[in-house]
């Protein structure tokens, strides 16, 4: 059964080890194209493809089709354009292709927007922080003014992002400067931010919240249609080099079935929660569903279940033929950087 991975984020390098690992019976070939040759990833595919550089998305998805055709792919696992390729499922099933989408375009494009999303979800054991929209500083005052009297501390952060950019702890008392001079990364001065949100005028939407003071949580899941199927909670530890600690929560194990049951959640996917409130009395709070696998697949996959190989097996033989390890509760895991020889 030949598996296409297209361009995608660096992660994919830790999935295609792991599948190929789980794969003793040699029944997939594995697929990866990218624009990069020299990718990391290229080492692990049994064949490595030149993706184009500069199409449009409609162009790109008419190139996906073609190469699909010519390469006679059984599953196509996009990154690249995942949201845009979900919505062609049938045109690649009628060339005898299966797309593995992490759910139904509406429910991606409703992800992918926290404002959106924020104000749909309803999850009792994990609600989201309290937040307002804005898009300029009037808009920004005004959100100020309404959340600062009920929260110690505010921070803001794009509507539509990922890694974290454009996320910052807004500092009533120091500047900018004096912030970067200290060493606090993620932060920004209130009048510093003001000054610059005025010389914008107009922007794109951002959100001001309450900031969450308590642990994170990530959770590496994997879903078949909106039953989760597999779950791992890593939560992220204080100290540095202390690594992350699996911690399989039942409060956020029942937050994360609700949400792949709510959304549609499929194949591999990625849910953030944050614990707020005082410390005698934390409060679990959702921050983002990622429908794609984390950066820390394999800190997750070390802790019991092979996640890339369980969605990869589960698709496409159906999941009663999978067998999914029990999760090590407790286990410390970590990652650590290797050289590699690159193509």
């Amino acid at each position: 059964m030949r598996v296409w991975f297209n361009r995608t984020f660096s992660s994919v390098y830790t999935a295609l080890r792991l599948i190929r690992a789980a794969d003793t019976a040699q029944r997939f070939t594995i697929i990866h194209s990218n624009a990069n040759r020299h990718t990391p990833a290229a080492r692990l595919a049994h064949e490595f493809h030149s993706e184009p550089t500069g199409l449009e998305p409609a162009a790109y998805v008419d190139w996906c089709l073609d190469f699909c055709r010519e390469q006679r792919i059984d599953i196509f696992v996009p990154g690249r354009e995942a949201t845009t390729l979900a919505a062609h499922h049938a045109r690649f099933e009628a060339i005898g292709t299966r797309v593995l989408s992490a759910a139904t375009p509406s429910r991606l494009h409703l992800i992918h927007d926290k404002a959106a999303f924020y104000a749909e979800t309803a999850l009792p054991q994990a609600p989201v922080a309290e937040f307002r929209r804005f898009e300029n500083l009037d808009q920004f005052d005004a959100a100020w003014a309404e959340l600062r009297p009920r929260h110690a501390r505010l921070c803001l952060k794009p509507s539509r992002g990922i890694y974290g950019i454009g996320f910052a702890v807004i500092d009533e008392e120091r500047s900018s400067a004096a912030l970067l001079l200290a060493g606090a990364e993620y932060h920004i001065g209130y009048q510093d931010l003001r000054r610059g949100l005025a010389e914008m005028g107009e922007f794109r939407t951002m959100l001001l919240m309450e900031f969450l003071e308590g642990a994170e949580y990530s959770v590496d899941c994997v879903g078949d249609r909106g039953r989760l199927v597999a779950a791992v909670p890593r939560r992220k530890l204080s100290q540095a080099g202390s690594g992350q600690l699996i911690d399989a929560r039942a409060d956020i194990l029942e937050a994360t079935a609700t949400l792949a049951a709510d959304y549609g959640l499929n194949g591999i996917f990625n849910v953030q929660f944050r614990e707020s409130g005082p410390k005698d009395a934390r409060r679990l709070r959702l921050l983002e569903i990622n429908p794609r696998m984390s950066g820390g697949i394999g800190m997750a996959c070390a802790a019991g279940p092979n996640l890339p190989w369980i969605a990869l097996k589960g698709f496409a033989d159906g999941f009663d033929t999978v067998d999914v390890a029990p999760v090590r509760d407790g286990m410390r895991v970590a990652e650590l950087a290797e050289a590699v020889e690159l193509p």
